[in-house]
């Protein structure tokens, strides 16, 4: 059974396939005393030369850090860069969606339900957004909720954790990122809980652009690359150069849908998971199948279908969460993808005056939508939004 397809919680090590993690991930980043650097680790038996070293100072946080505020020795889980310093080729991309400004969407304020935990002796269920290269965003936010403790370490017990997708591009490390979460993976298996995740645009993005790079591809609209559309849709060089076997094999072993606790979770607001399958376990498998079977066409296809937006939000919106959940089961669907200040026609504004404080999108939480069946759960954490991580059930 793949990650994600039904199956009971098991006590896994981080040797076996579903939280495999790279050597330099295993073990938090940590900085040296002032005037005594650490000294320069030696890459692994595993591990490429070129790999990240792990003495490298831990960045600034921009948000909340779990990070130690004193002490000769600070803590930056993940794949950490250079405090203060961006990756030489890093490139924030503009926005690259319409504002949808419709008077008749409103946000929800919605907060956690009370629930006793599962009955099968597992604790409560998180919900995580599109993180999309942000890992000081998401250390915070996790740090937050208690899920990871002072230094990044799971410290959620039996807890349930599932990532939504899209780990990579627009944002500084997302390699980092994904370090990060096959890492809690392993850690959260240990201590009886779980942490998963779904296969999300960005994910096959990146599969396609190191698997194929500039292989012409049909796009349906003329001649496409997959290395092209990476690179427009945020791709960020540092990523690809550190991308490892081991990425590529945990990303293309990601299930693509998944149902918990009466939620229908899914990376994509679509119903083009349709195509894929009568059952959930249909829908994994042929994803499965097709990046397997390495055809640049039918993973091109893939990665098209899975970049529809917007399914549950007009006048047809209830009709079509209702036709999924009446497919795959549950009760509401939990999906990332399209920004909440988008789906709401609030964005930020990016030529604020030097010294002005830029109010950001005006977003606090998920959001509910098409008759309650539908929650939003991407915040807008590549618009200067918020990285959610929420627990479920919602009210509202």
């Amino acid at each position: 059974m793949t990650q994600g397809a039904g199956q009971g919680p098991v006590v896994r090590t981080a040797t076996l396939r579903d939280f495999r993690v790279p050597p330099y991930a295993q073990v938090p980043v940590r900085s040296g005393e002032p005037d005594q650097p650490e000294q320069p680790r030696q890459p692994g038996p595993a591990e490429p030369a070129g790999a990240p070293a792990g003495g490298l100072p831990a960045p600034a946080a921009s948000g909340p850090s779990p990070a130690a505020a004193d002490g000769p020795s600070s803590v930056h889980p993940g794949n950490a860069i250079p405090a203060d310093e961006l990756p030489a080729d890093y490139t924030p991309t503009v926005r690259d969606l319409p504002v949808i400004n419709r008077g008749d969407t409103v946000l929800v304020r919605v907060d956690p339900v009370e629930t006793p935990a599962a009955a099968d002796g597992l604790g409560p269920l998180y919900a995580v957004g599109d993180v999309h290269g942000y890992l000081d965003e998401l250390i915070g936010a996790l740090a937050e909720q208690g899920l990871i403790d002072a230094e990044g370490h799971w410290a959620a017990g039996n807890a349930r954790l599932w990532f939504l997708g899209d780990f990579t591009d627009r944002g500084p490390d997302g390699i980092g990122v994904i370090d990060l979460v096959m890492r809690l993976s392993a850690e959260a298996a240990a201590s009886g809980g779980y942490c998963k995740a779904l296969m999300g645009n960005h994910e096959l993005l990146l599969i396609g652009a190191k698997r194929f790079g500039d292989t012409p591809v049909n796009s349906g609209a003329g001649t496409a690359t997959f290395q092209a559309a990476w690179l427009l849709n945020g791709g960020q060089r540092t990523d690809m150069e550190r991308l490892q076997d081991v990425h590529l094999q945990w990303m293309s072993r990601l299930d693509a849908v998944v149902e918990q606790d009466g939620h229908l979770l899914m990376h994509s607001d679509t119903t083009a998971y349709l195509d894929y399958g009568s059952t959930i376990d249909d829908v994994n498998d042929t994803v499965h199948q097709i990046l397997t079977r390495n055809d640049a066409d039918e993973c091109w296809d893939l990665f098209r279908k899975l970049t529809k937006r917007f399914a549950f939000r007009d006048e047809g919106g209830p009709e079509a969460v209702r036709e999924l959940l009446s497919q795959y089961g549950g009760q509401r669907v939990v999906h990332g993808h399209s920004p909440i200040p988008y789906l709401l026609g609030e964005v930020g504004t990016e030529d604020a005056a030097d010294g002005e404080e830029d109010s950001g999108p005006l977003v606090e939480g998920p959001h509910v939508y098409a008759d309650g069946l539908a929650i939003a759960m991407d915040g807008g954490v590549t618009m200067a939004g918020k990285l959610l991580v929420v627990q479920l059930p919602l009210t509202g």
